[in-house]
């Protein structure tokens, strides 16, 4: 039953956002009482705690997923941009930006997660291209994903993007980067998948 009741807030939480979904909508959306709720879940923080941690869990693999095809590295870059875009949506009622407006301890330790995914597979990414000749080999590894973190997360919260699509934003970014980085090889790549 726990599992179930994660799932369906988790599915409430994504299209609704977490301000607005209620215990209540949540025991309706199951047909079950919201007495049950609480016998797995003391209070609805612990409960969006829960969620938010099985969200980032699903993104994870998927990621993990995306890695194991060993597309080349711009490719991949593109493929994970849209699972995070599914995920997370793009405007300011995005389920990430009422994370950190309403809770914010719990944002915290998933942006923790977040860093570390992301530096991860970007650094693994990063030395698989300019292996195969994707990206330069002049590259600071560890500078360029710093930059890369900075900015990815950047874009989604700064008021500066506020009237464009987040989608837009985020593609524009990757386009901006993976042009800073990447030998003639690795530019005809990207201007392929763009093309698409």
């Amino acid at each position: 039953m726990k599992t179930k009741i994660i799932e369906t807030a988790t599915s409430l939480f994504l299209n609704l956002g977490f301000k607005s979904v209620t215990m209540d909508d949540i025991a309706e959306k199951m047909a079950i009482s919201k007495k049950t709720i609480y016998t797995h879940f003391e209070n609805k923080t612990e409960l969006v705690e829960a969620t938010s941690l099985f969200i980032f869990e699903q993104i994870s693999k998927i990621i993990t997923q995306i890695e194991a095809e060993k597309v080349n590295p711009i490719e991949e870059t593109f493929k994970i941009k849209e699972v995070i875009s599914h995920y997370l949506k793009g405007e300011k009622t995005s389920p990430e930006y009422q994370l950190k407006k309403y809770y914010p301890k719990i944002y915290a330790i998933l942006d923790i997660k977040k860093k570390e995914i992301i530096n991860t597979c970007f650094k693994d990414s990063i030395v698989r291209g300019i292996a195969d000749g994707f990206f330069r080999a002049d590259l600071n590894i560890d500078m360029i994903s710093k930059f890369y973190y900075l900015c990815i997360t950047g874009i989604k919260q700064d008021e500066l993007f506020i009237n464009d699509s987040l989608n837009d934003v985020m593609q524009a970014y990757l386009e901006y980067h993976i042009r800073a980085i990447a030998t003639e090889k690795g530019i005809q790549t990207l201007n392929t998948i763009l093309a698409k």
